[in-house]
């Protein structure tokens, strides 16, 4: 039987060498005949990106690729029912890597020739050595970078008059909020309804990216700097913490922020958030790369060359679940958070086109396609490869303040000796959707904060209990990087 890995080899790694530069002799590969069935979110982002990839893919090999789209809160079910059937209906799925526990036992395993490439040691190393792979298998290739971090208005933050205003009534300068407490003092600040000006936005609509705004709160009041791993479970026992102080506290702050939202704020999902602060209706917001790459585009913003960017609050006490108590700190605790962890893209096993389809995902995730991806508005794509960390790439969209300030951010935060990492356990849809359930009720003061996540921690104890204890804490252990990957 001939393995993908055979295959590619057999191809050879010059094709991969010229993938994305056109140089090459058309159709080589030659793929004529082959229609990759290529699945992924609604347009624009993520669905775009993959559109401008297609067309160079399609005119070097004269294959052809067929965009599937599906609503984001849909592609799970959509992806397991196909897999588990064996219908064979995608040769390619894009996903988040939090999904790859549920779907490795269906997906192909990456060629070897895609990682002795120059191309692959420029991933990364928490891209490509932790979230590509499952089980010791390499299953997925990361195709989009994504972390949390804090965006802002650099005109009004640099206005002495607010400056001063600031001052007056706060006691410390007006600069990119160190803590959360600052944060909604900062949004307190410009929230301004008769100027049509918010203090913030962010995702509050169940199914819209709801519980990683929630996620990313949390993280500075949970993500312990001497317990890594104890976030979202015991990592000892697979008790669920979500129901602690320090997850309170988080719910606390995540409602607050409605009060300073433009109208609607509950019906809000990230795309509807990148929006808004592109139109330049708030002083602030947090969210994925997309909001300052958005933000920047004259095309479309009203903000081009005033977009700051930071890394996330963090907090001066944190939540030690261990010794059940607050733990006070001198200096601020930074905990950036790497919600979702960028999008993915796998090849089925059943595939009848899997070197066809590999060597799409190579094309699509080469340094010099992606490149292009990261600095194209409403791509989605945001960086994962050191050389998308090039100052000069992104001159192309922001000012050189607005390029600095972006880069620091998201590679402060990536190196940063508190990051976060996002829960990546089997059975994380059922998981995050009894939490959507409890936190939009709180949202809606239906229950408090603590009734919710309560409600939460019984919902996850019970649901570990039916996906197996012992499996779930290996699983949660490697992910969290406490063992090796689980076998």
């Amino acid at each position: 039987m001939k393995t993908a890995s055979s295959i590619f080899l057999r191809a050879g790694l010059l094709s991969l060498s010229l993938v994305a530069t056109a140089l090459a002799t058309p159709c080589d590969p030659d793929y004529q005949g082959v229609t990759l069935q290529v699945a992924t979110r609604t347009r624009p982002f993520i669905a775009s990106a993959l559109q401008i990839a297609a067309a160079g893919w399609e005119k070097q090999t004269c294959g052809k690729i067929n965009i599937l789209e599906f609503p984001v809160d849909q592609l799970y079910q959509t992806y397991l029912s196909a897999l588990v059937a064996g219908e064979g209906k995608f040769d390619v799925i894009t996903f988040g890597p939090f999904w790859t526990p549920d779907f490795a036992p269906y997906l192909s395993d990456m060629p070897a020739a895609m990682r002795e490439t120059a191309a692959w040691q420029d991933i990364l190393p928490v891209y490509r050595e932790r979230l590509m792979m499952w089980n010791g298998r390499y299953l997925s290739q990361t195709i989009d970078g994504d972390q949390h971090i804090l965006y802002y208005r650099l005109d009004l933050f640099a206005n002495p008059q607010e400056q001063q205003r600031f001052k007056d009534k706060y006691g410390y300068d007006l600069a990119p909020p160190a803590t959360w407490e600052q944060y909604y003092q900062i949004a307190e600040f410009f929230n301004r309804p008769a100027s049509n000006l918010w203090g913030t936005a962010e995702a509050y609509r169940r199914g819209g990216e709801q519980f990683w705004y929630f996620f990313t709160h949390a993280a500075a009041y949970t993500h312990h700097p001497d317990h890594p791993g104890s976030m979202f479970f015991d990592p000892d026992t697979m008790d669920a913490r979500i129901n602690n102080p320090g997850w309170v506290k988080a719910l606390e702050d995540y409602i607050n922020g409605l009060n300073v939202a433009p109208p609607g704020a509950l019906g809000f999902t990230s795309g509807d958030i990148h929006n808004i602060f592109a139109g330049g209706s708030v002083a602030m917001n947090f969210d994925w790369g997309d909001t300052g790459v958005n933000a920047a585009d004259p095309k479309t913003s009203l903000i081009p060359g005033k977009v700051g960017t930071a890394m996330l609050p963090g907090s001066k006490r944190v939540w030690n679940d261990q010794t059940r108590q607050w733990d006070t700190f001198p200096e601020v605790v930074r905990v950036p958070f790497l919600a979702f962890g960028g999008w993915q893209a796998a090849v089925p096993a059943n595939s009848s086109h899997i070197e066809a389809a590999w060597h799409f995902i190579a094309w699509l995730s080469s340094p010099a396609v992606s490149g292009e991806a990261v600095i194209t508005p409403q791509s989605g794509i945001n960086p994962y490869r050191q050389s998308h960390f090039d100052p000069q790439l992104w001159l192309k969209l922001f000012t050189p303040e607005e390029a600095r300030l972006y880069l620091d951010a998201q590679l402060n935060s990536l190196n940063a000796p508190n990051v976060a990492l996002d829960l990546r356990i089997p059975g994380h849809f059922a998981y995050t959707q009894a939490l959507e359930v409890q936190l939009t009720r709180a949202l809606n003061f239906e229950i408090s904060p603590q009734e919710a996540l309560n409600n939460v921690a019984k919902a996850w104890n019970a649901l570990t209990v039916r996906f197996g204890r012992d499996q779930q804490r290996a699983a949660y252990r490697a992910s969290m990087g406490l063992d090796r990957e689980v076998k």
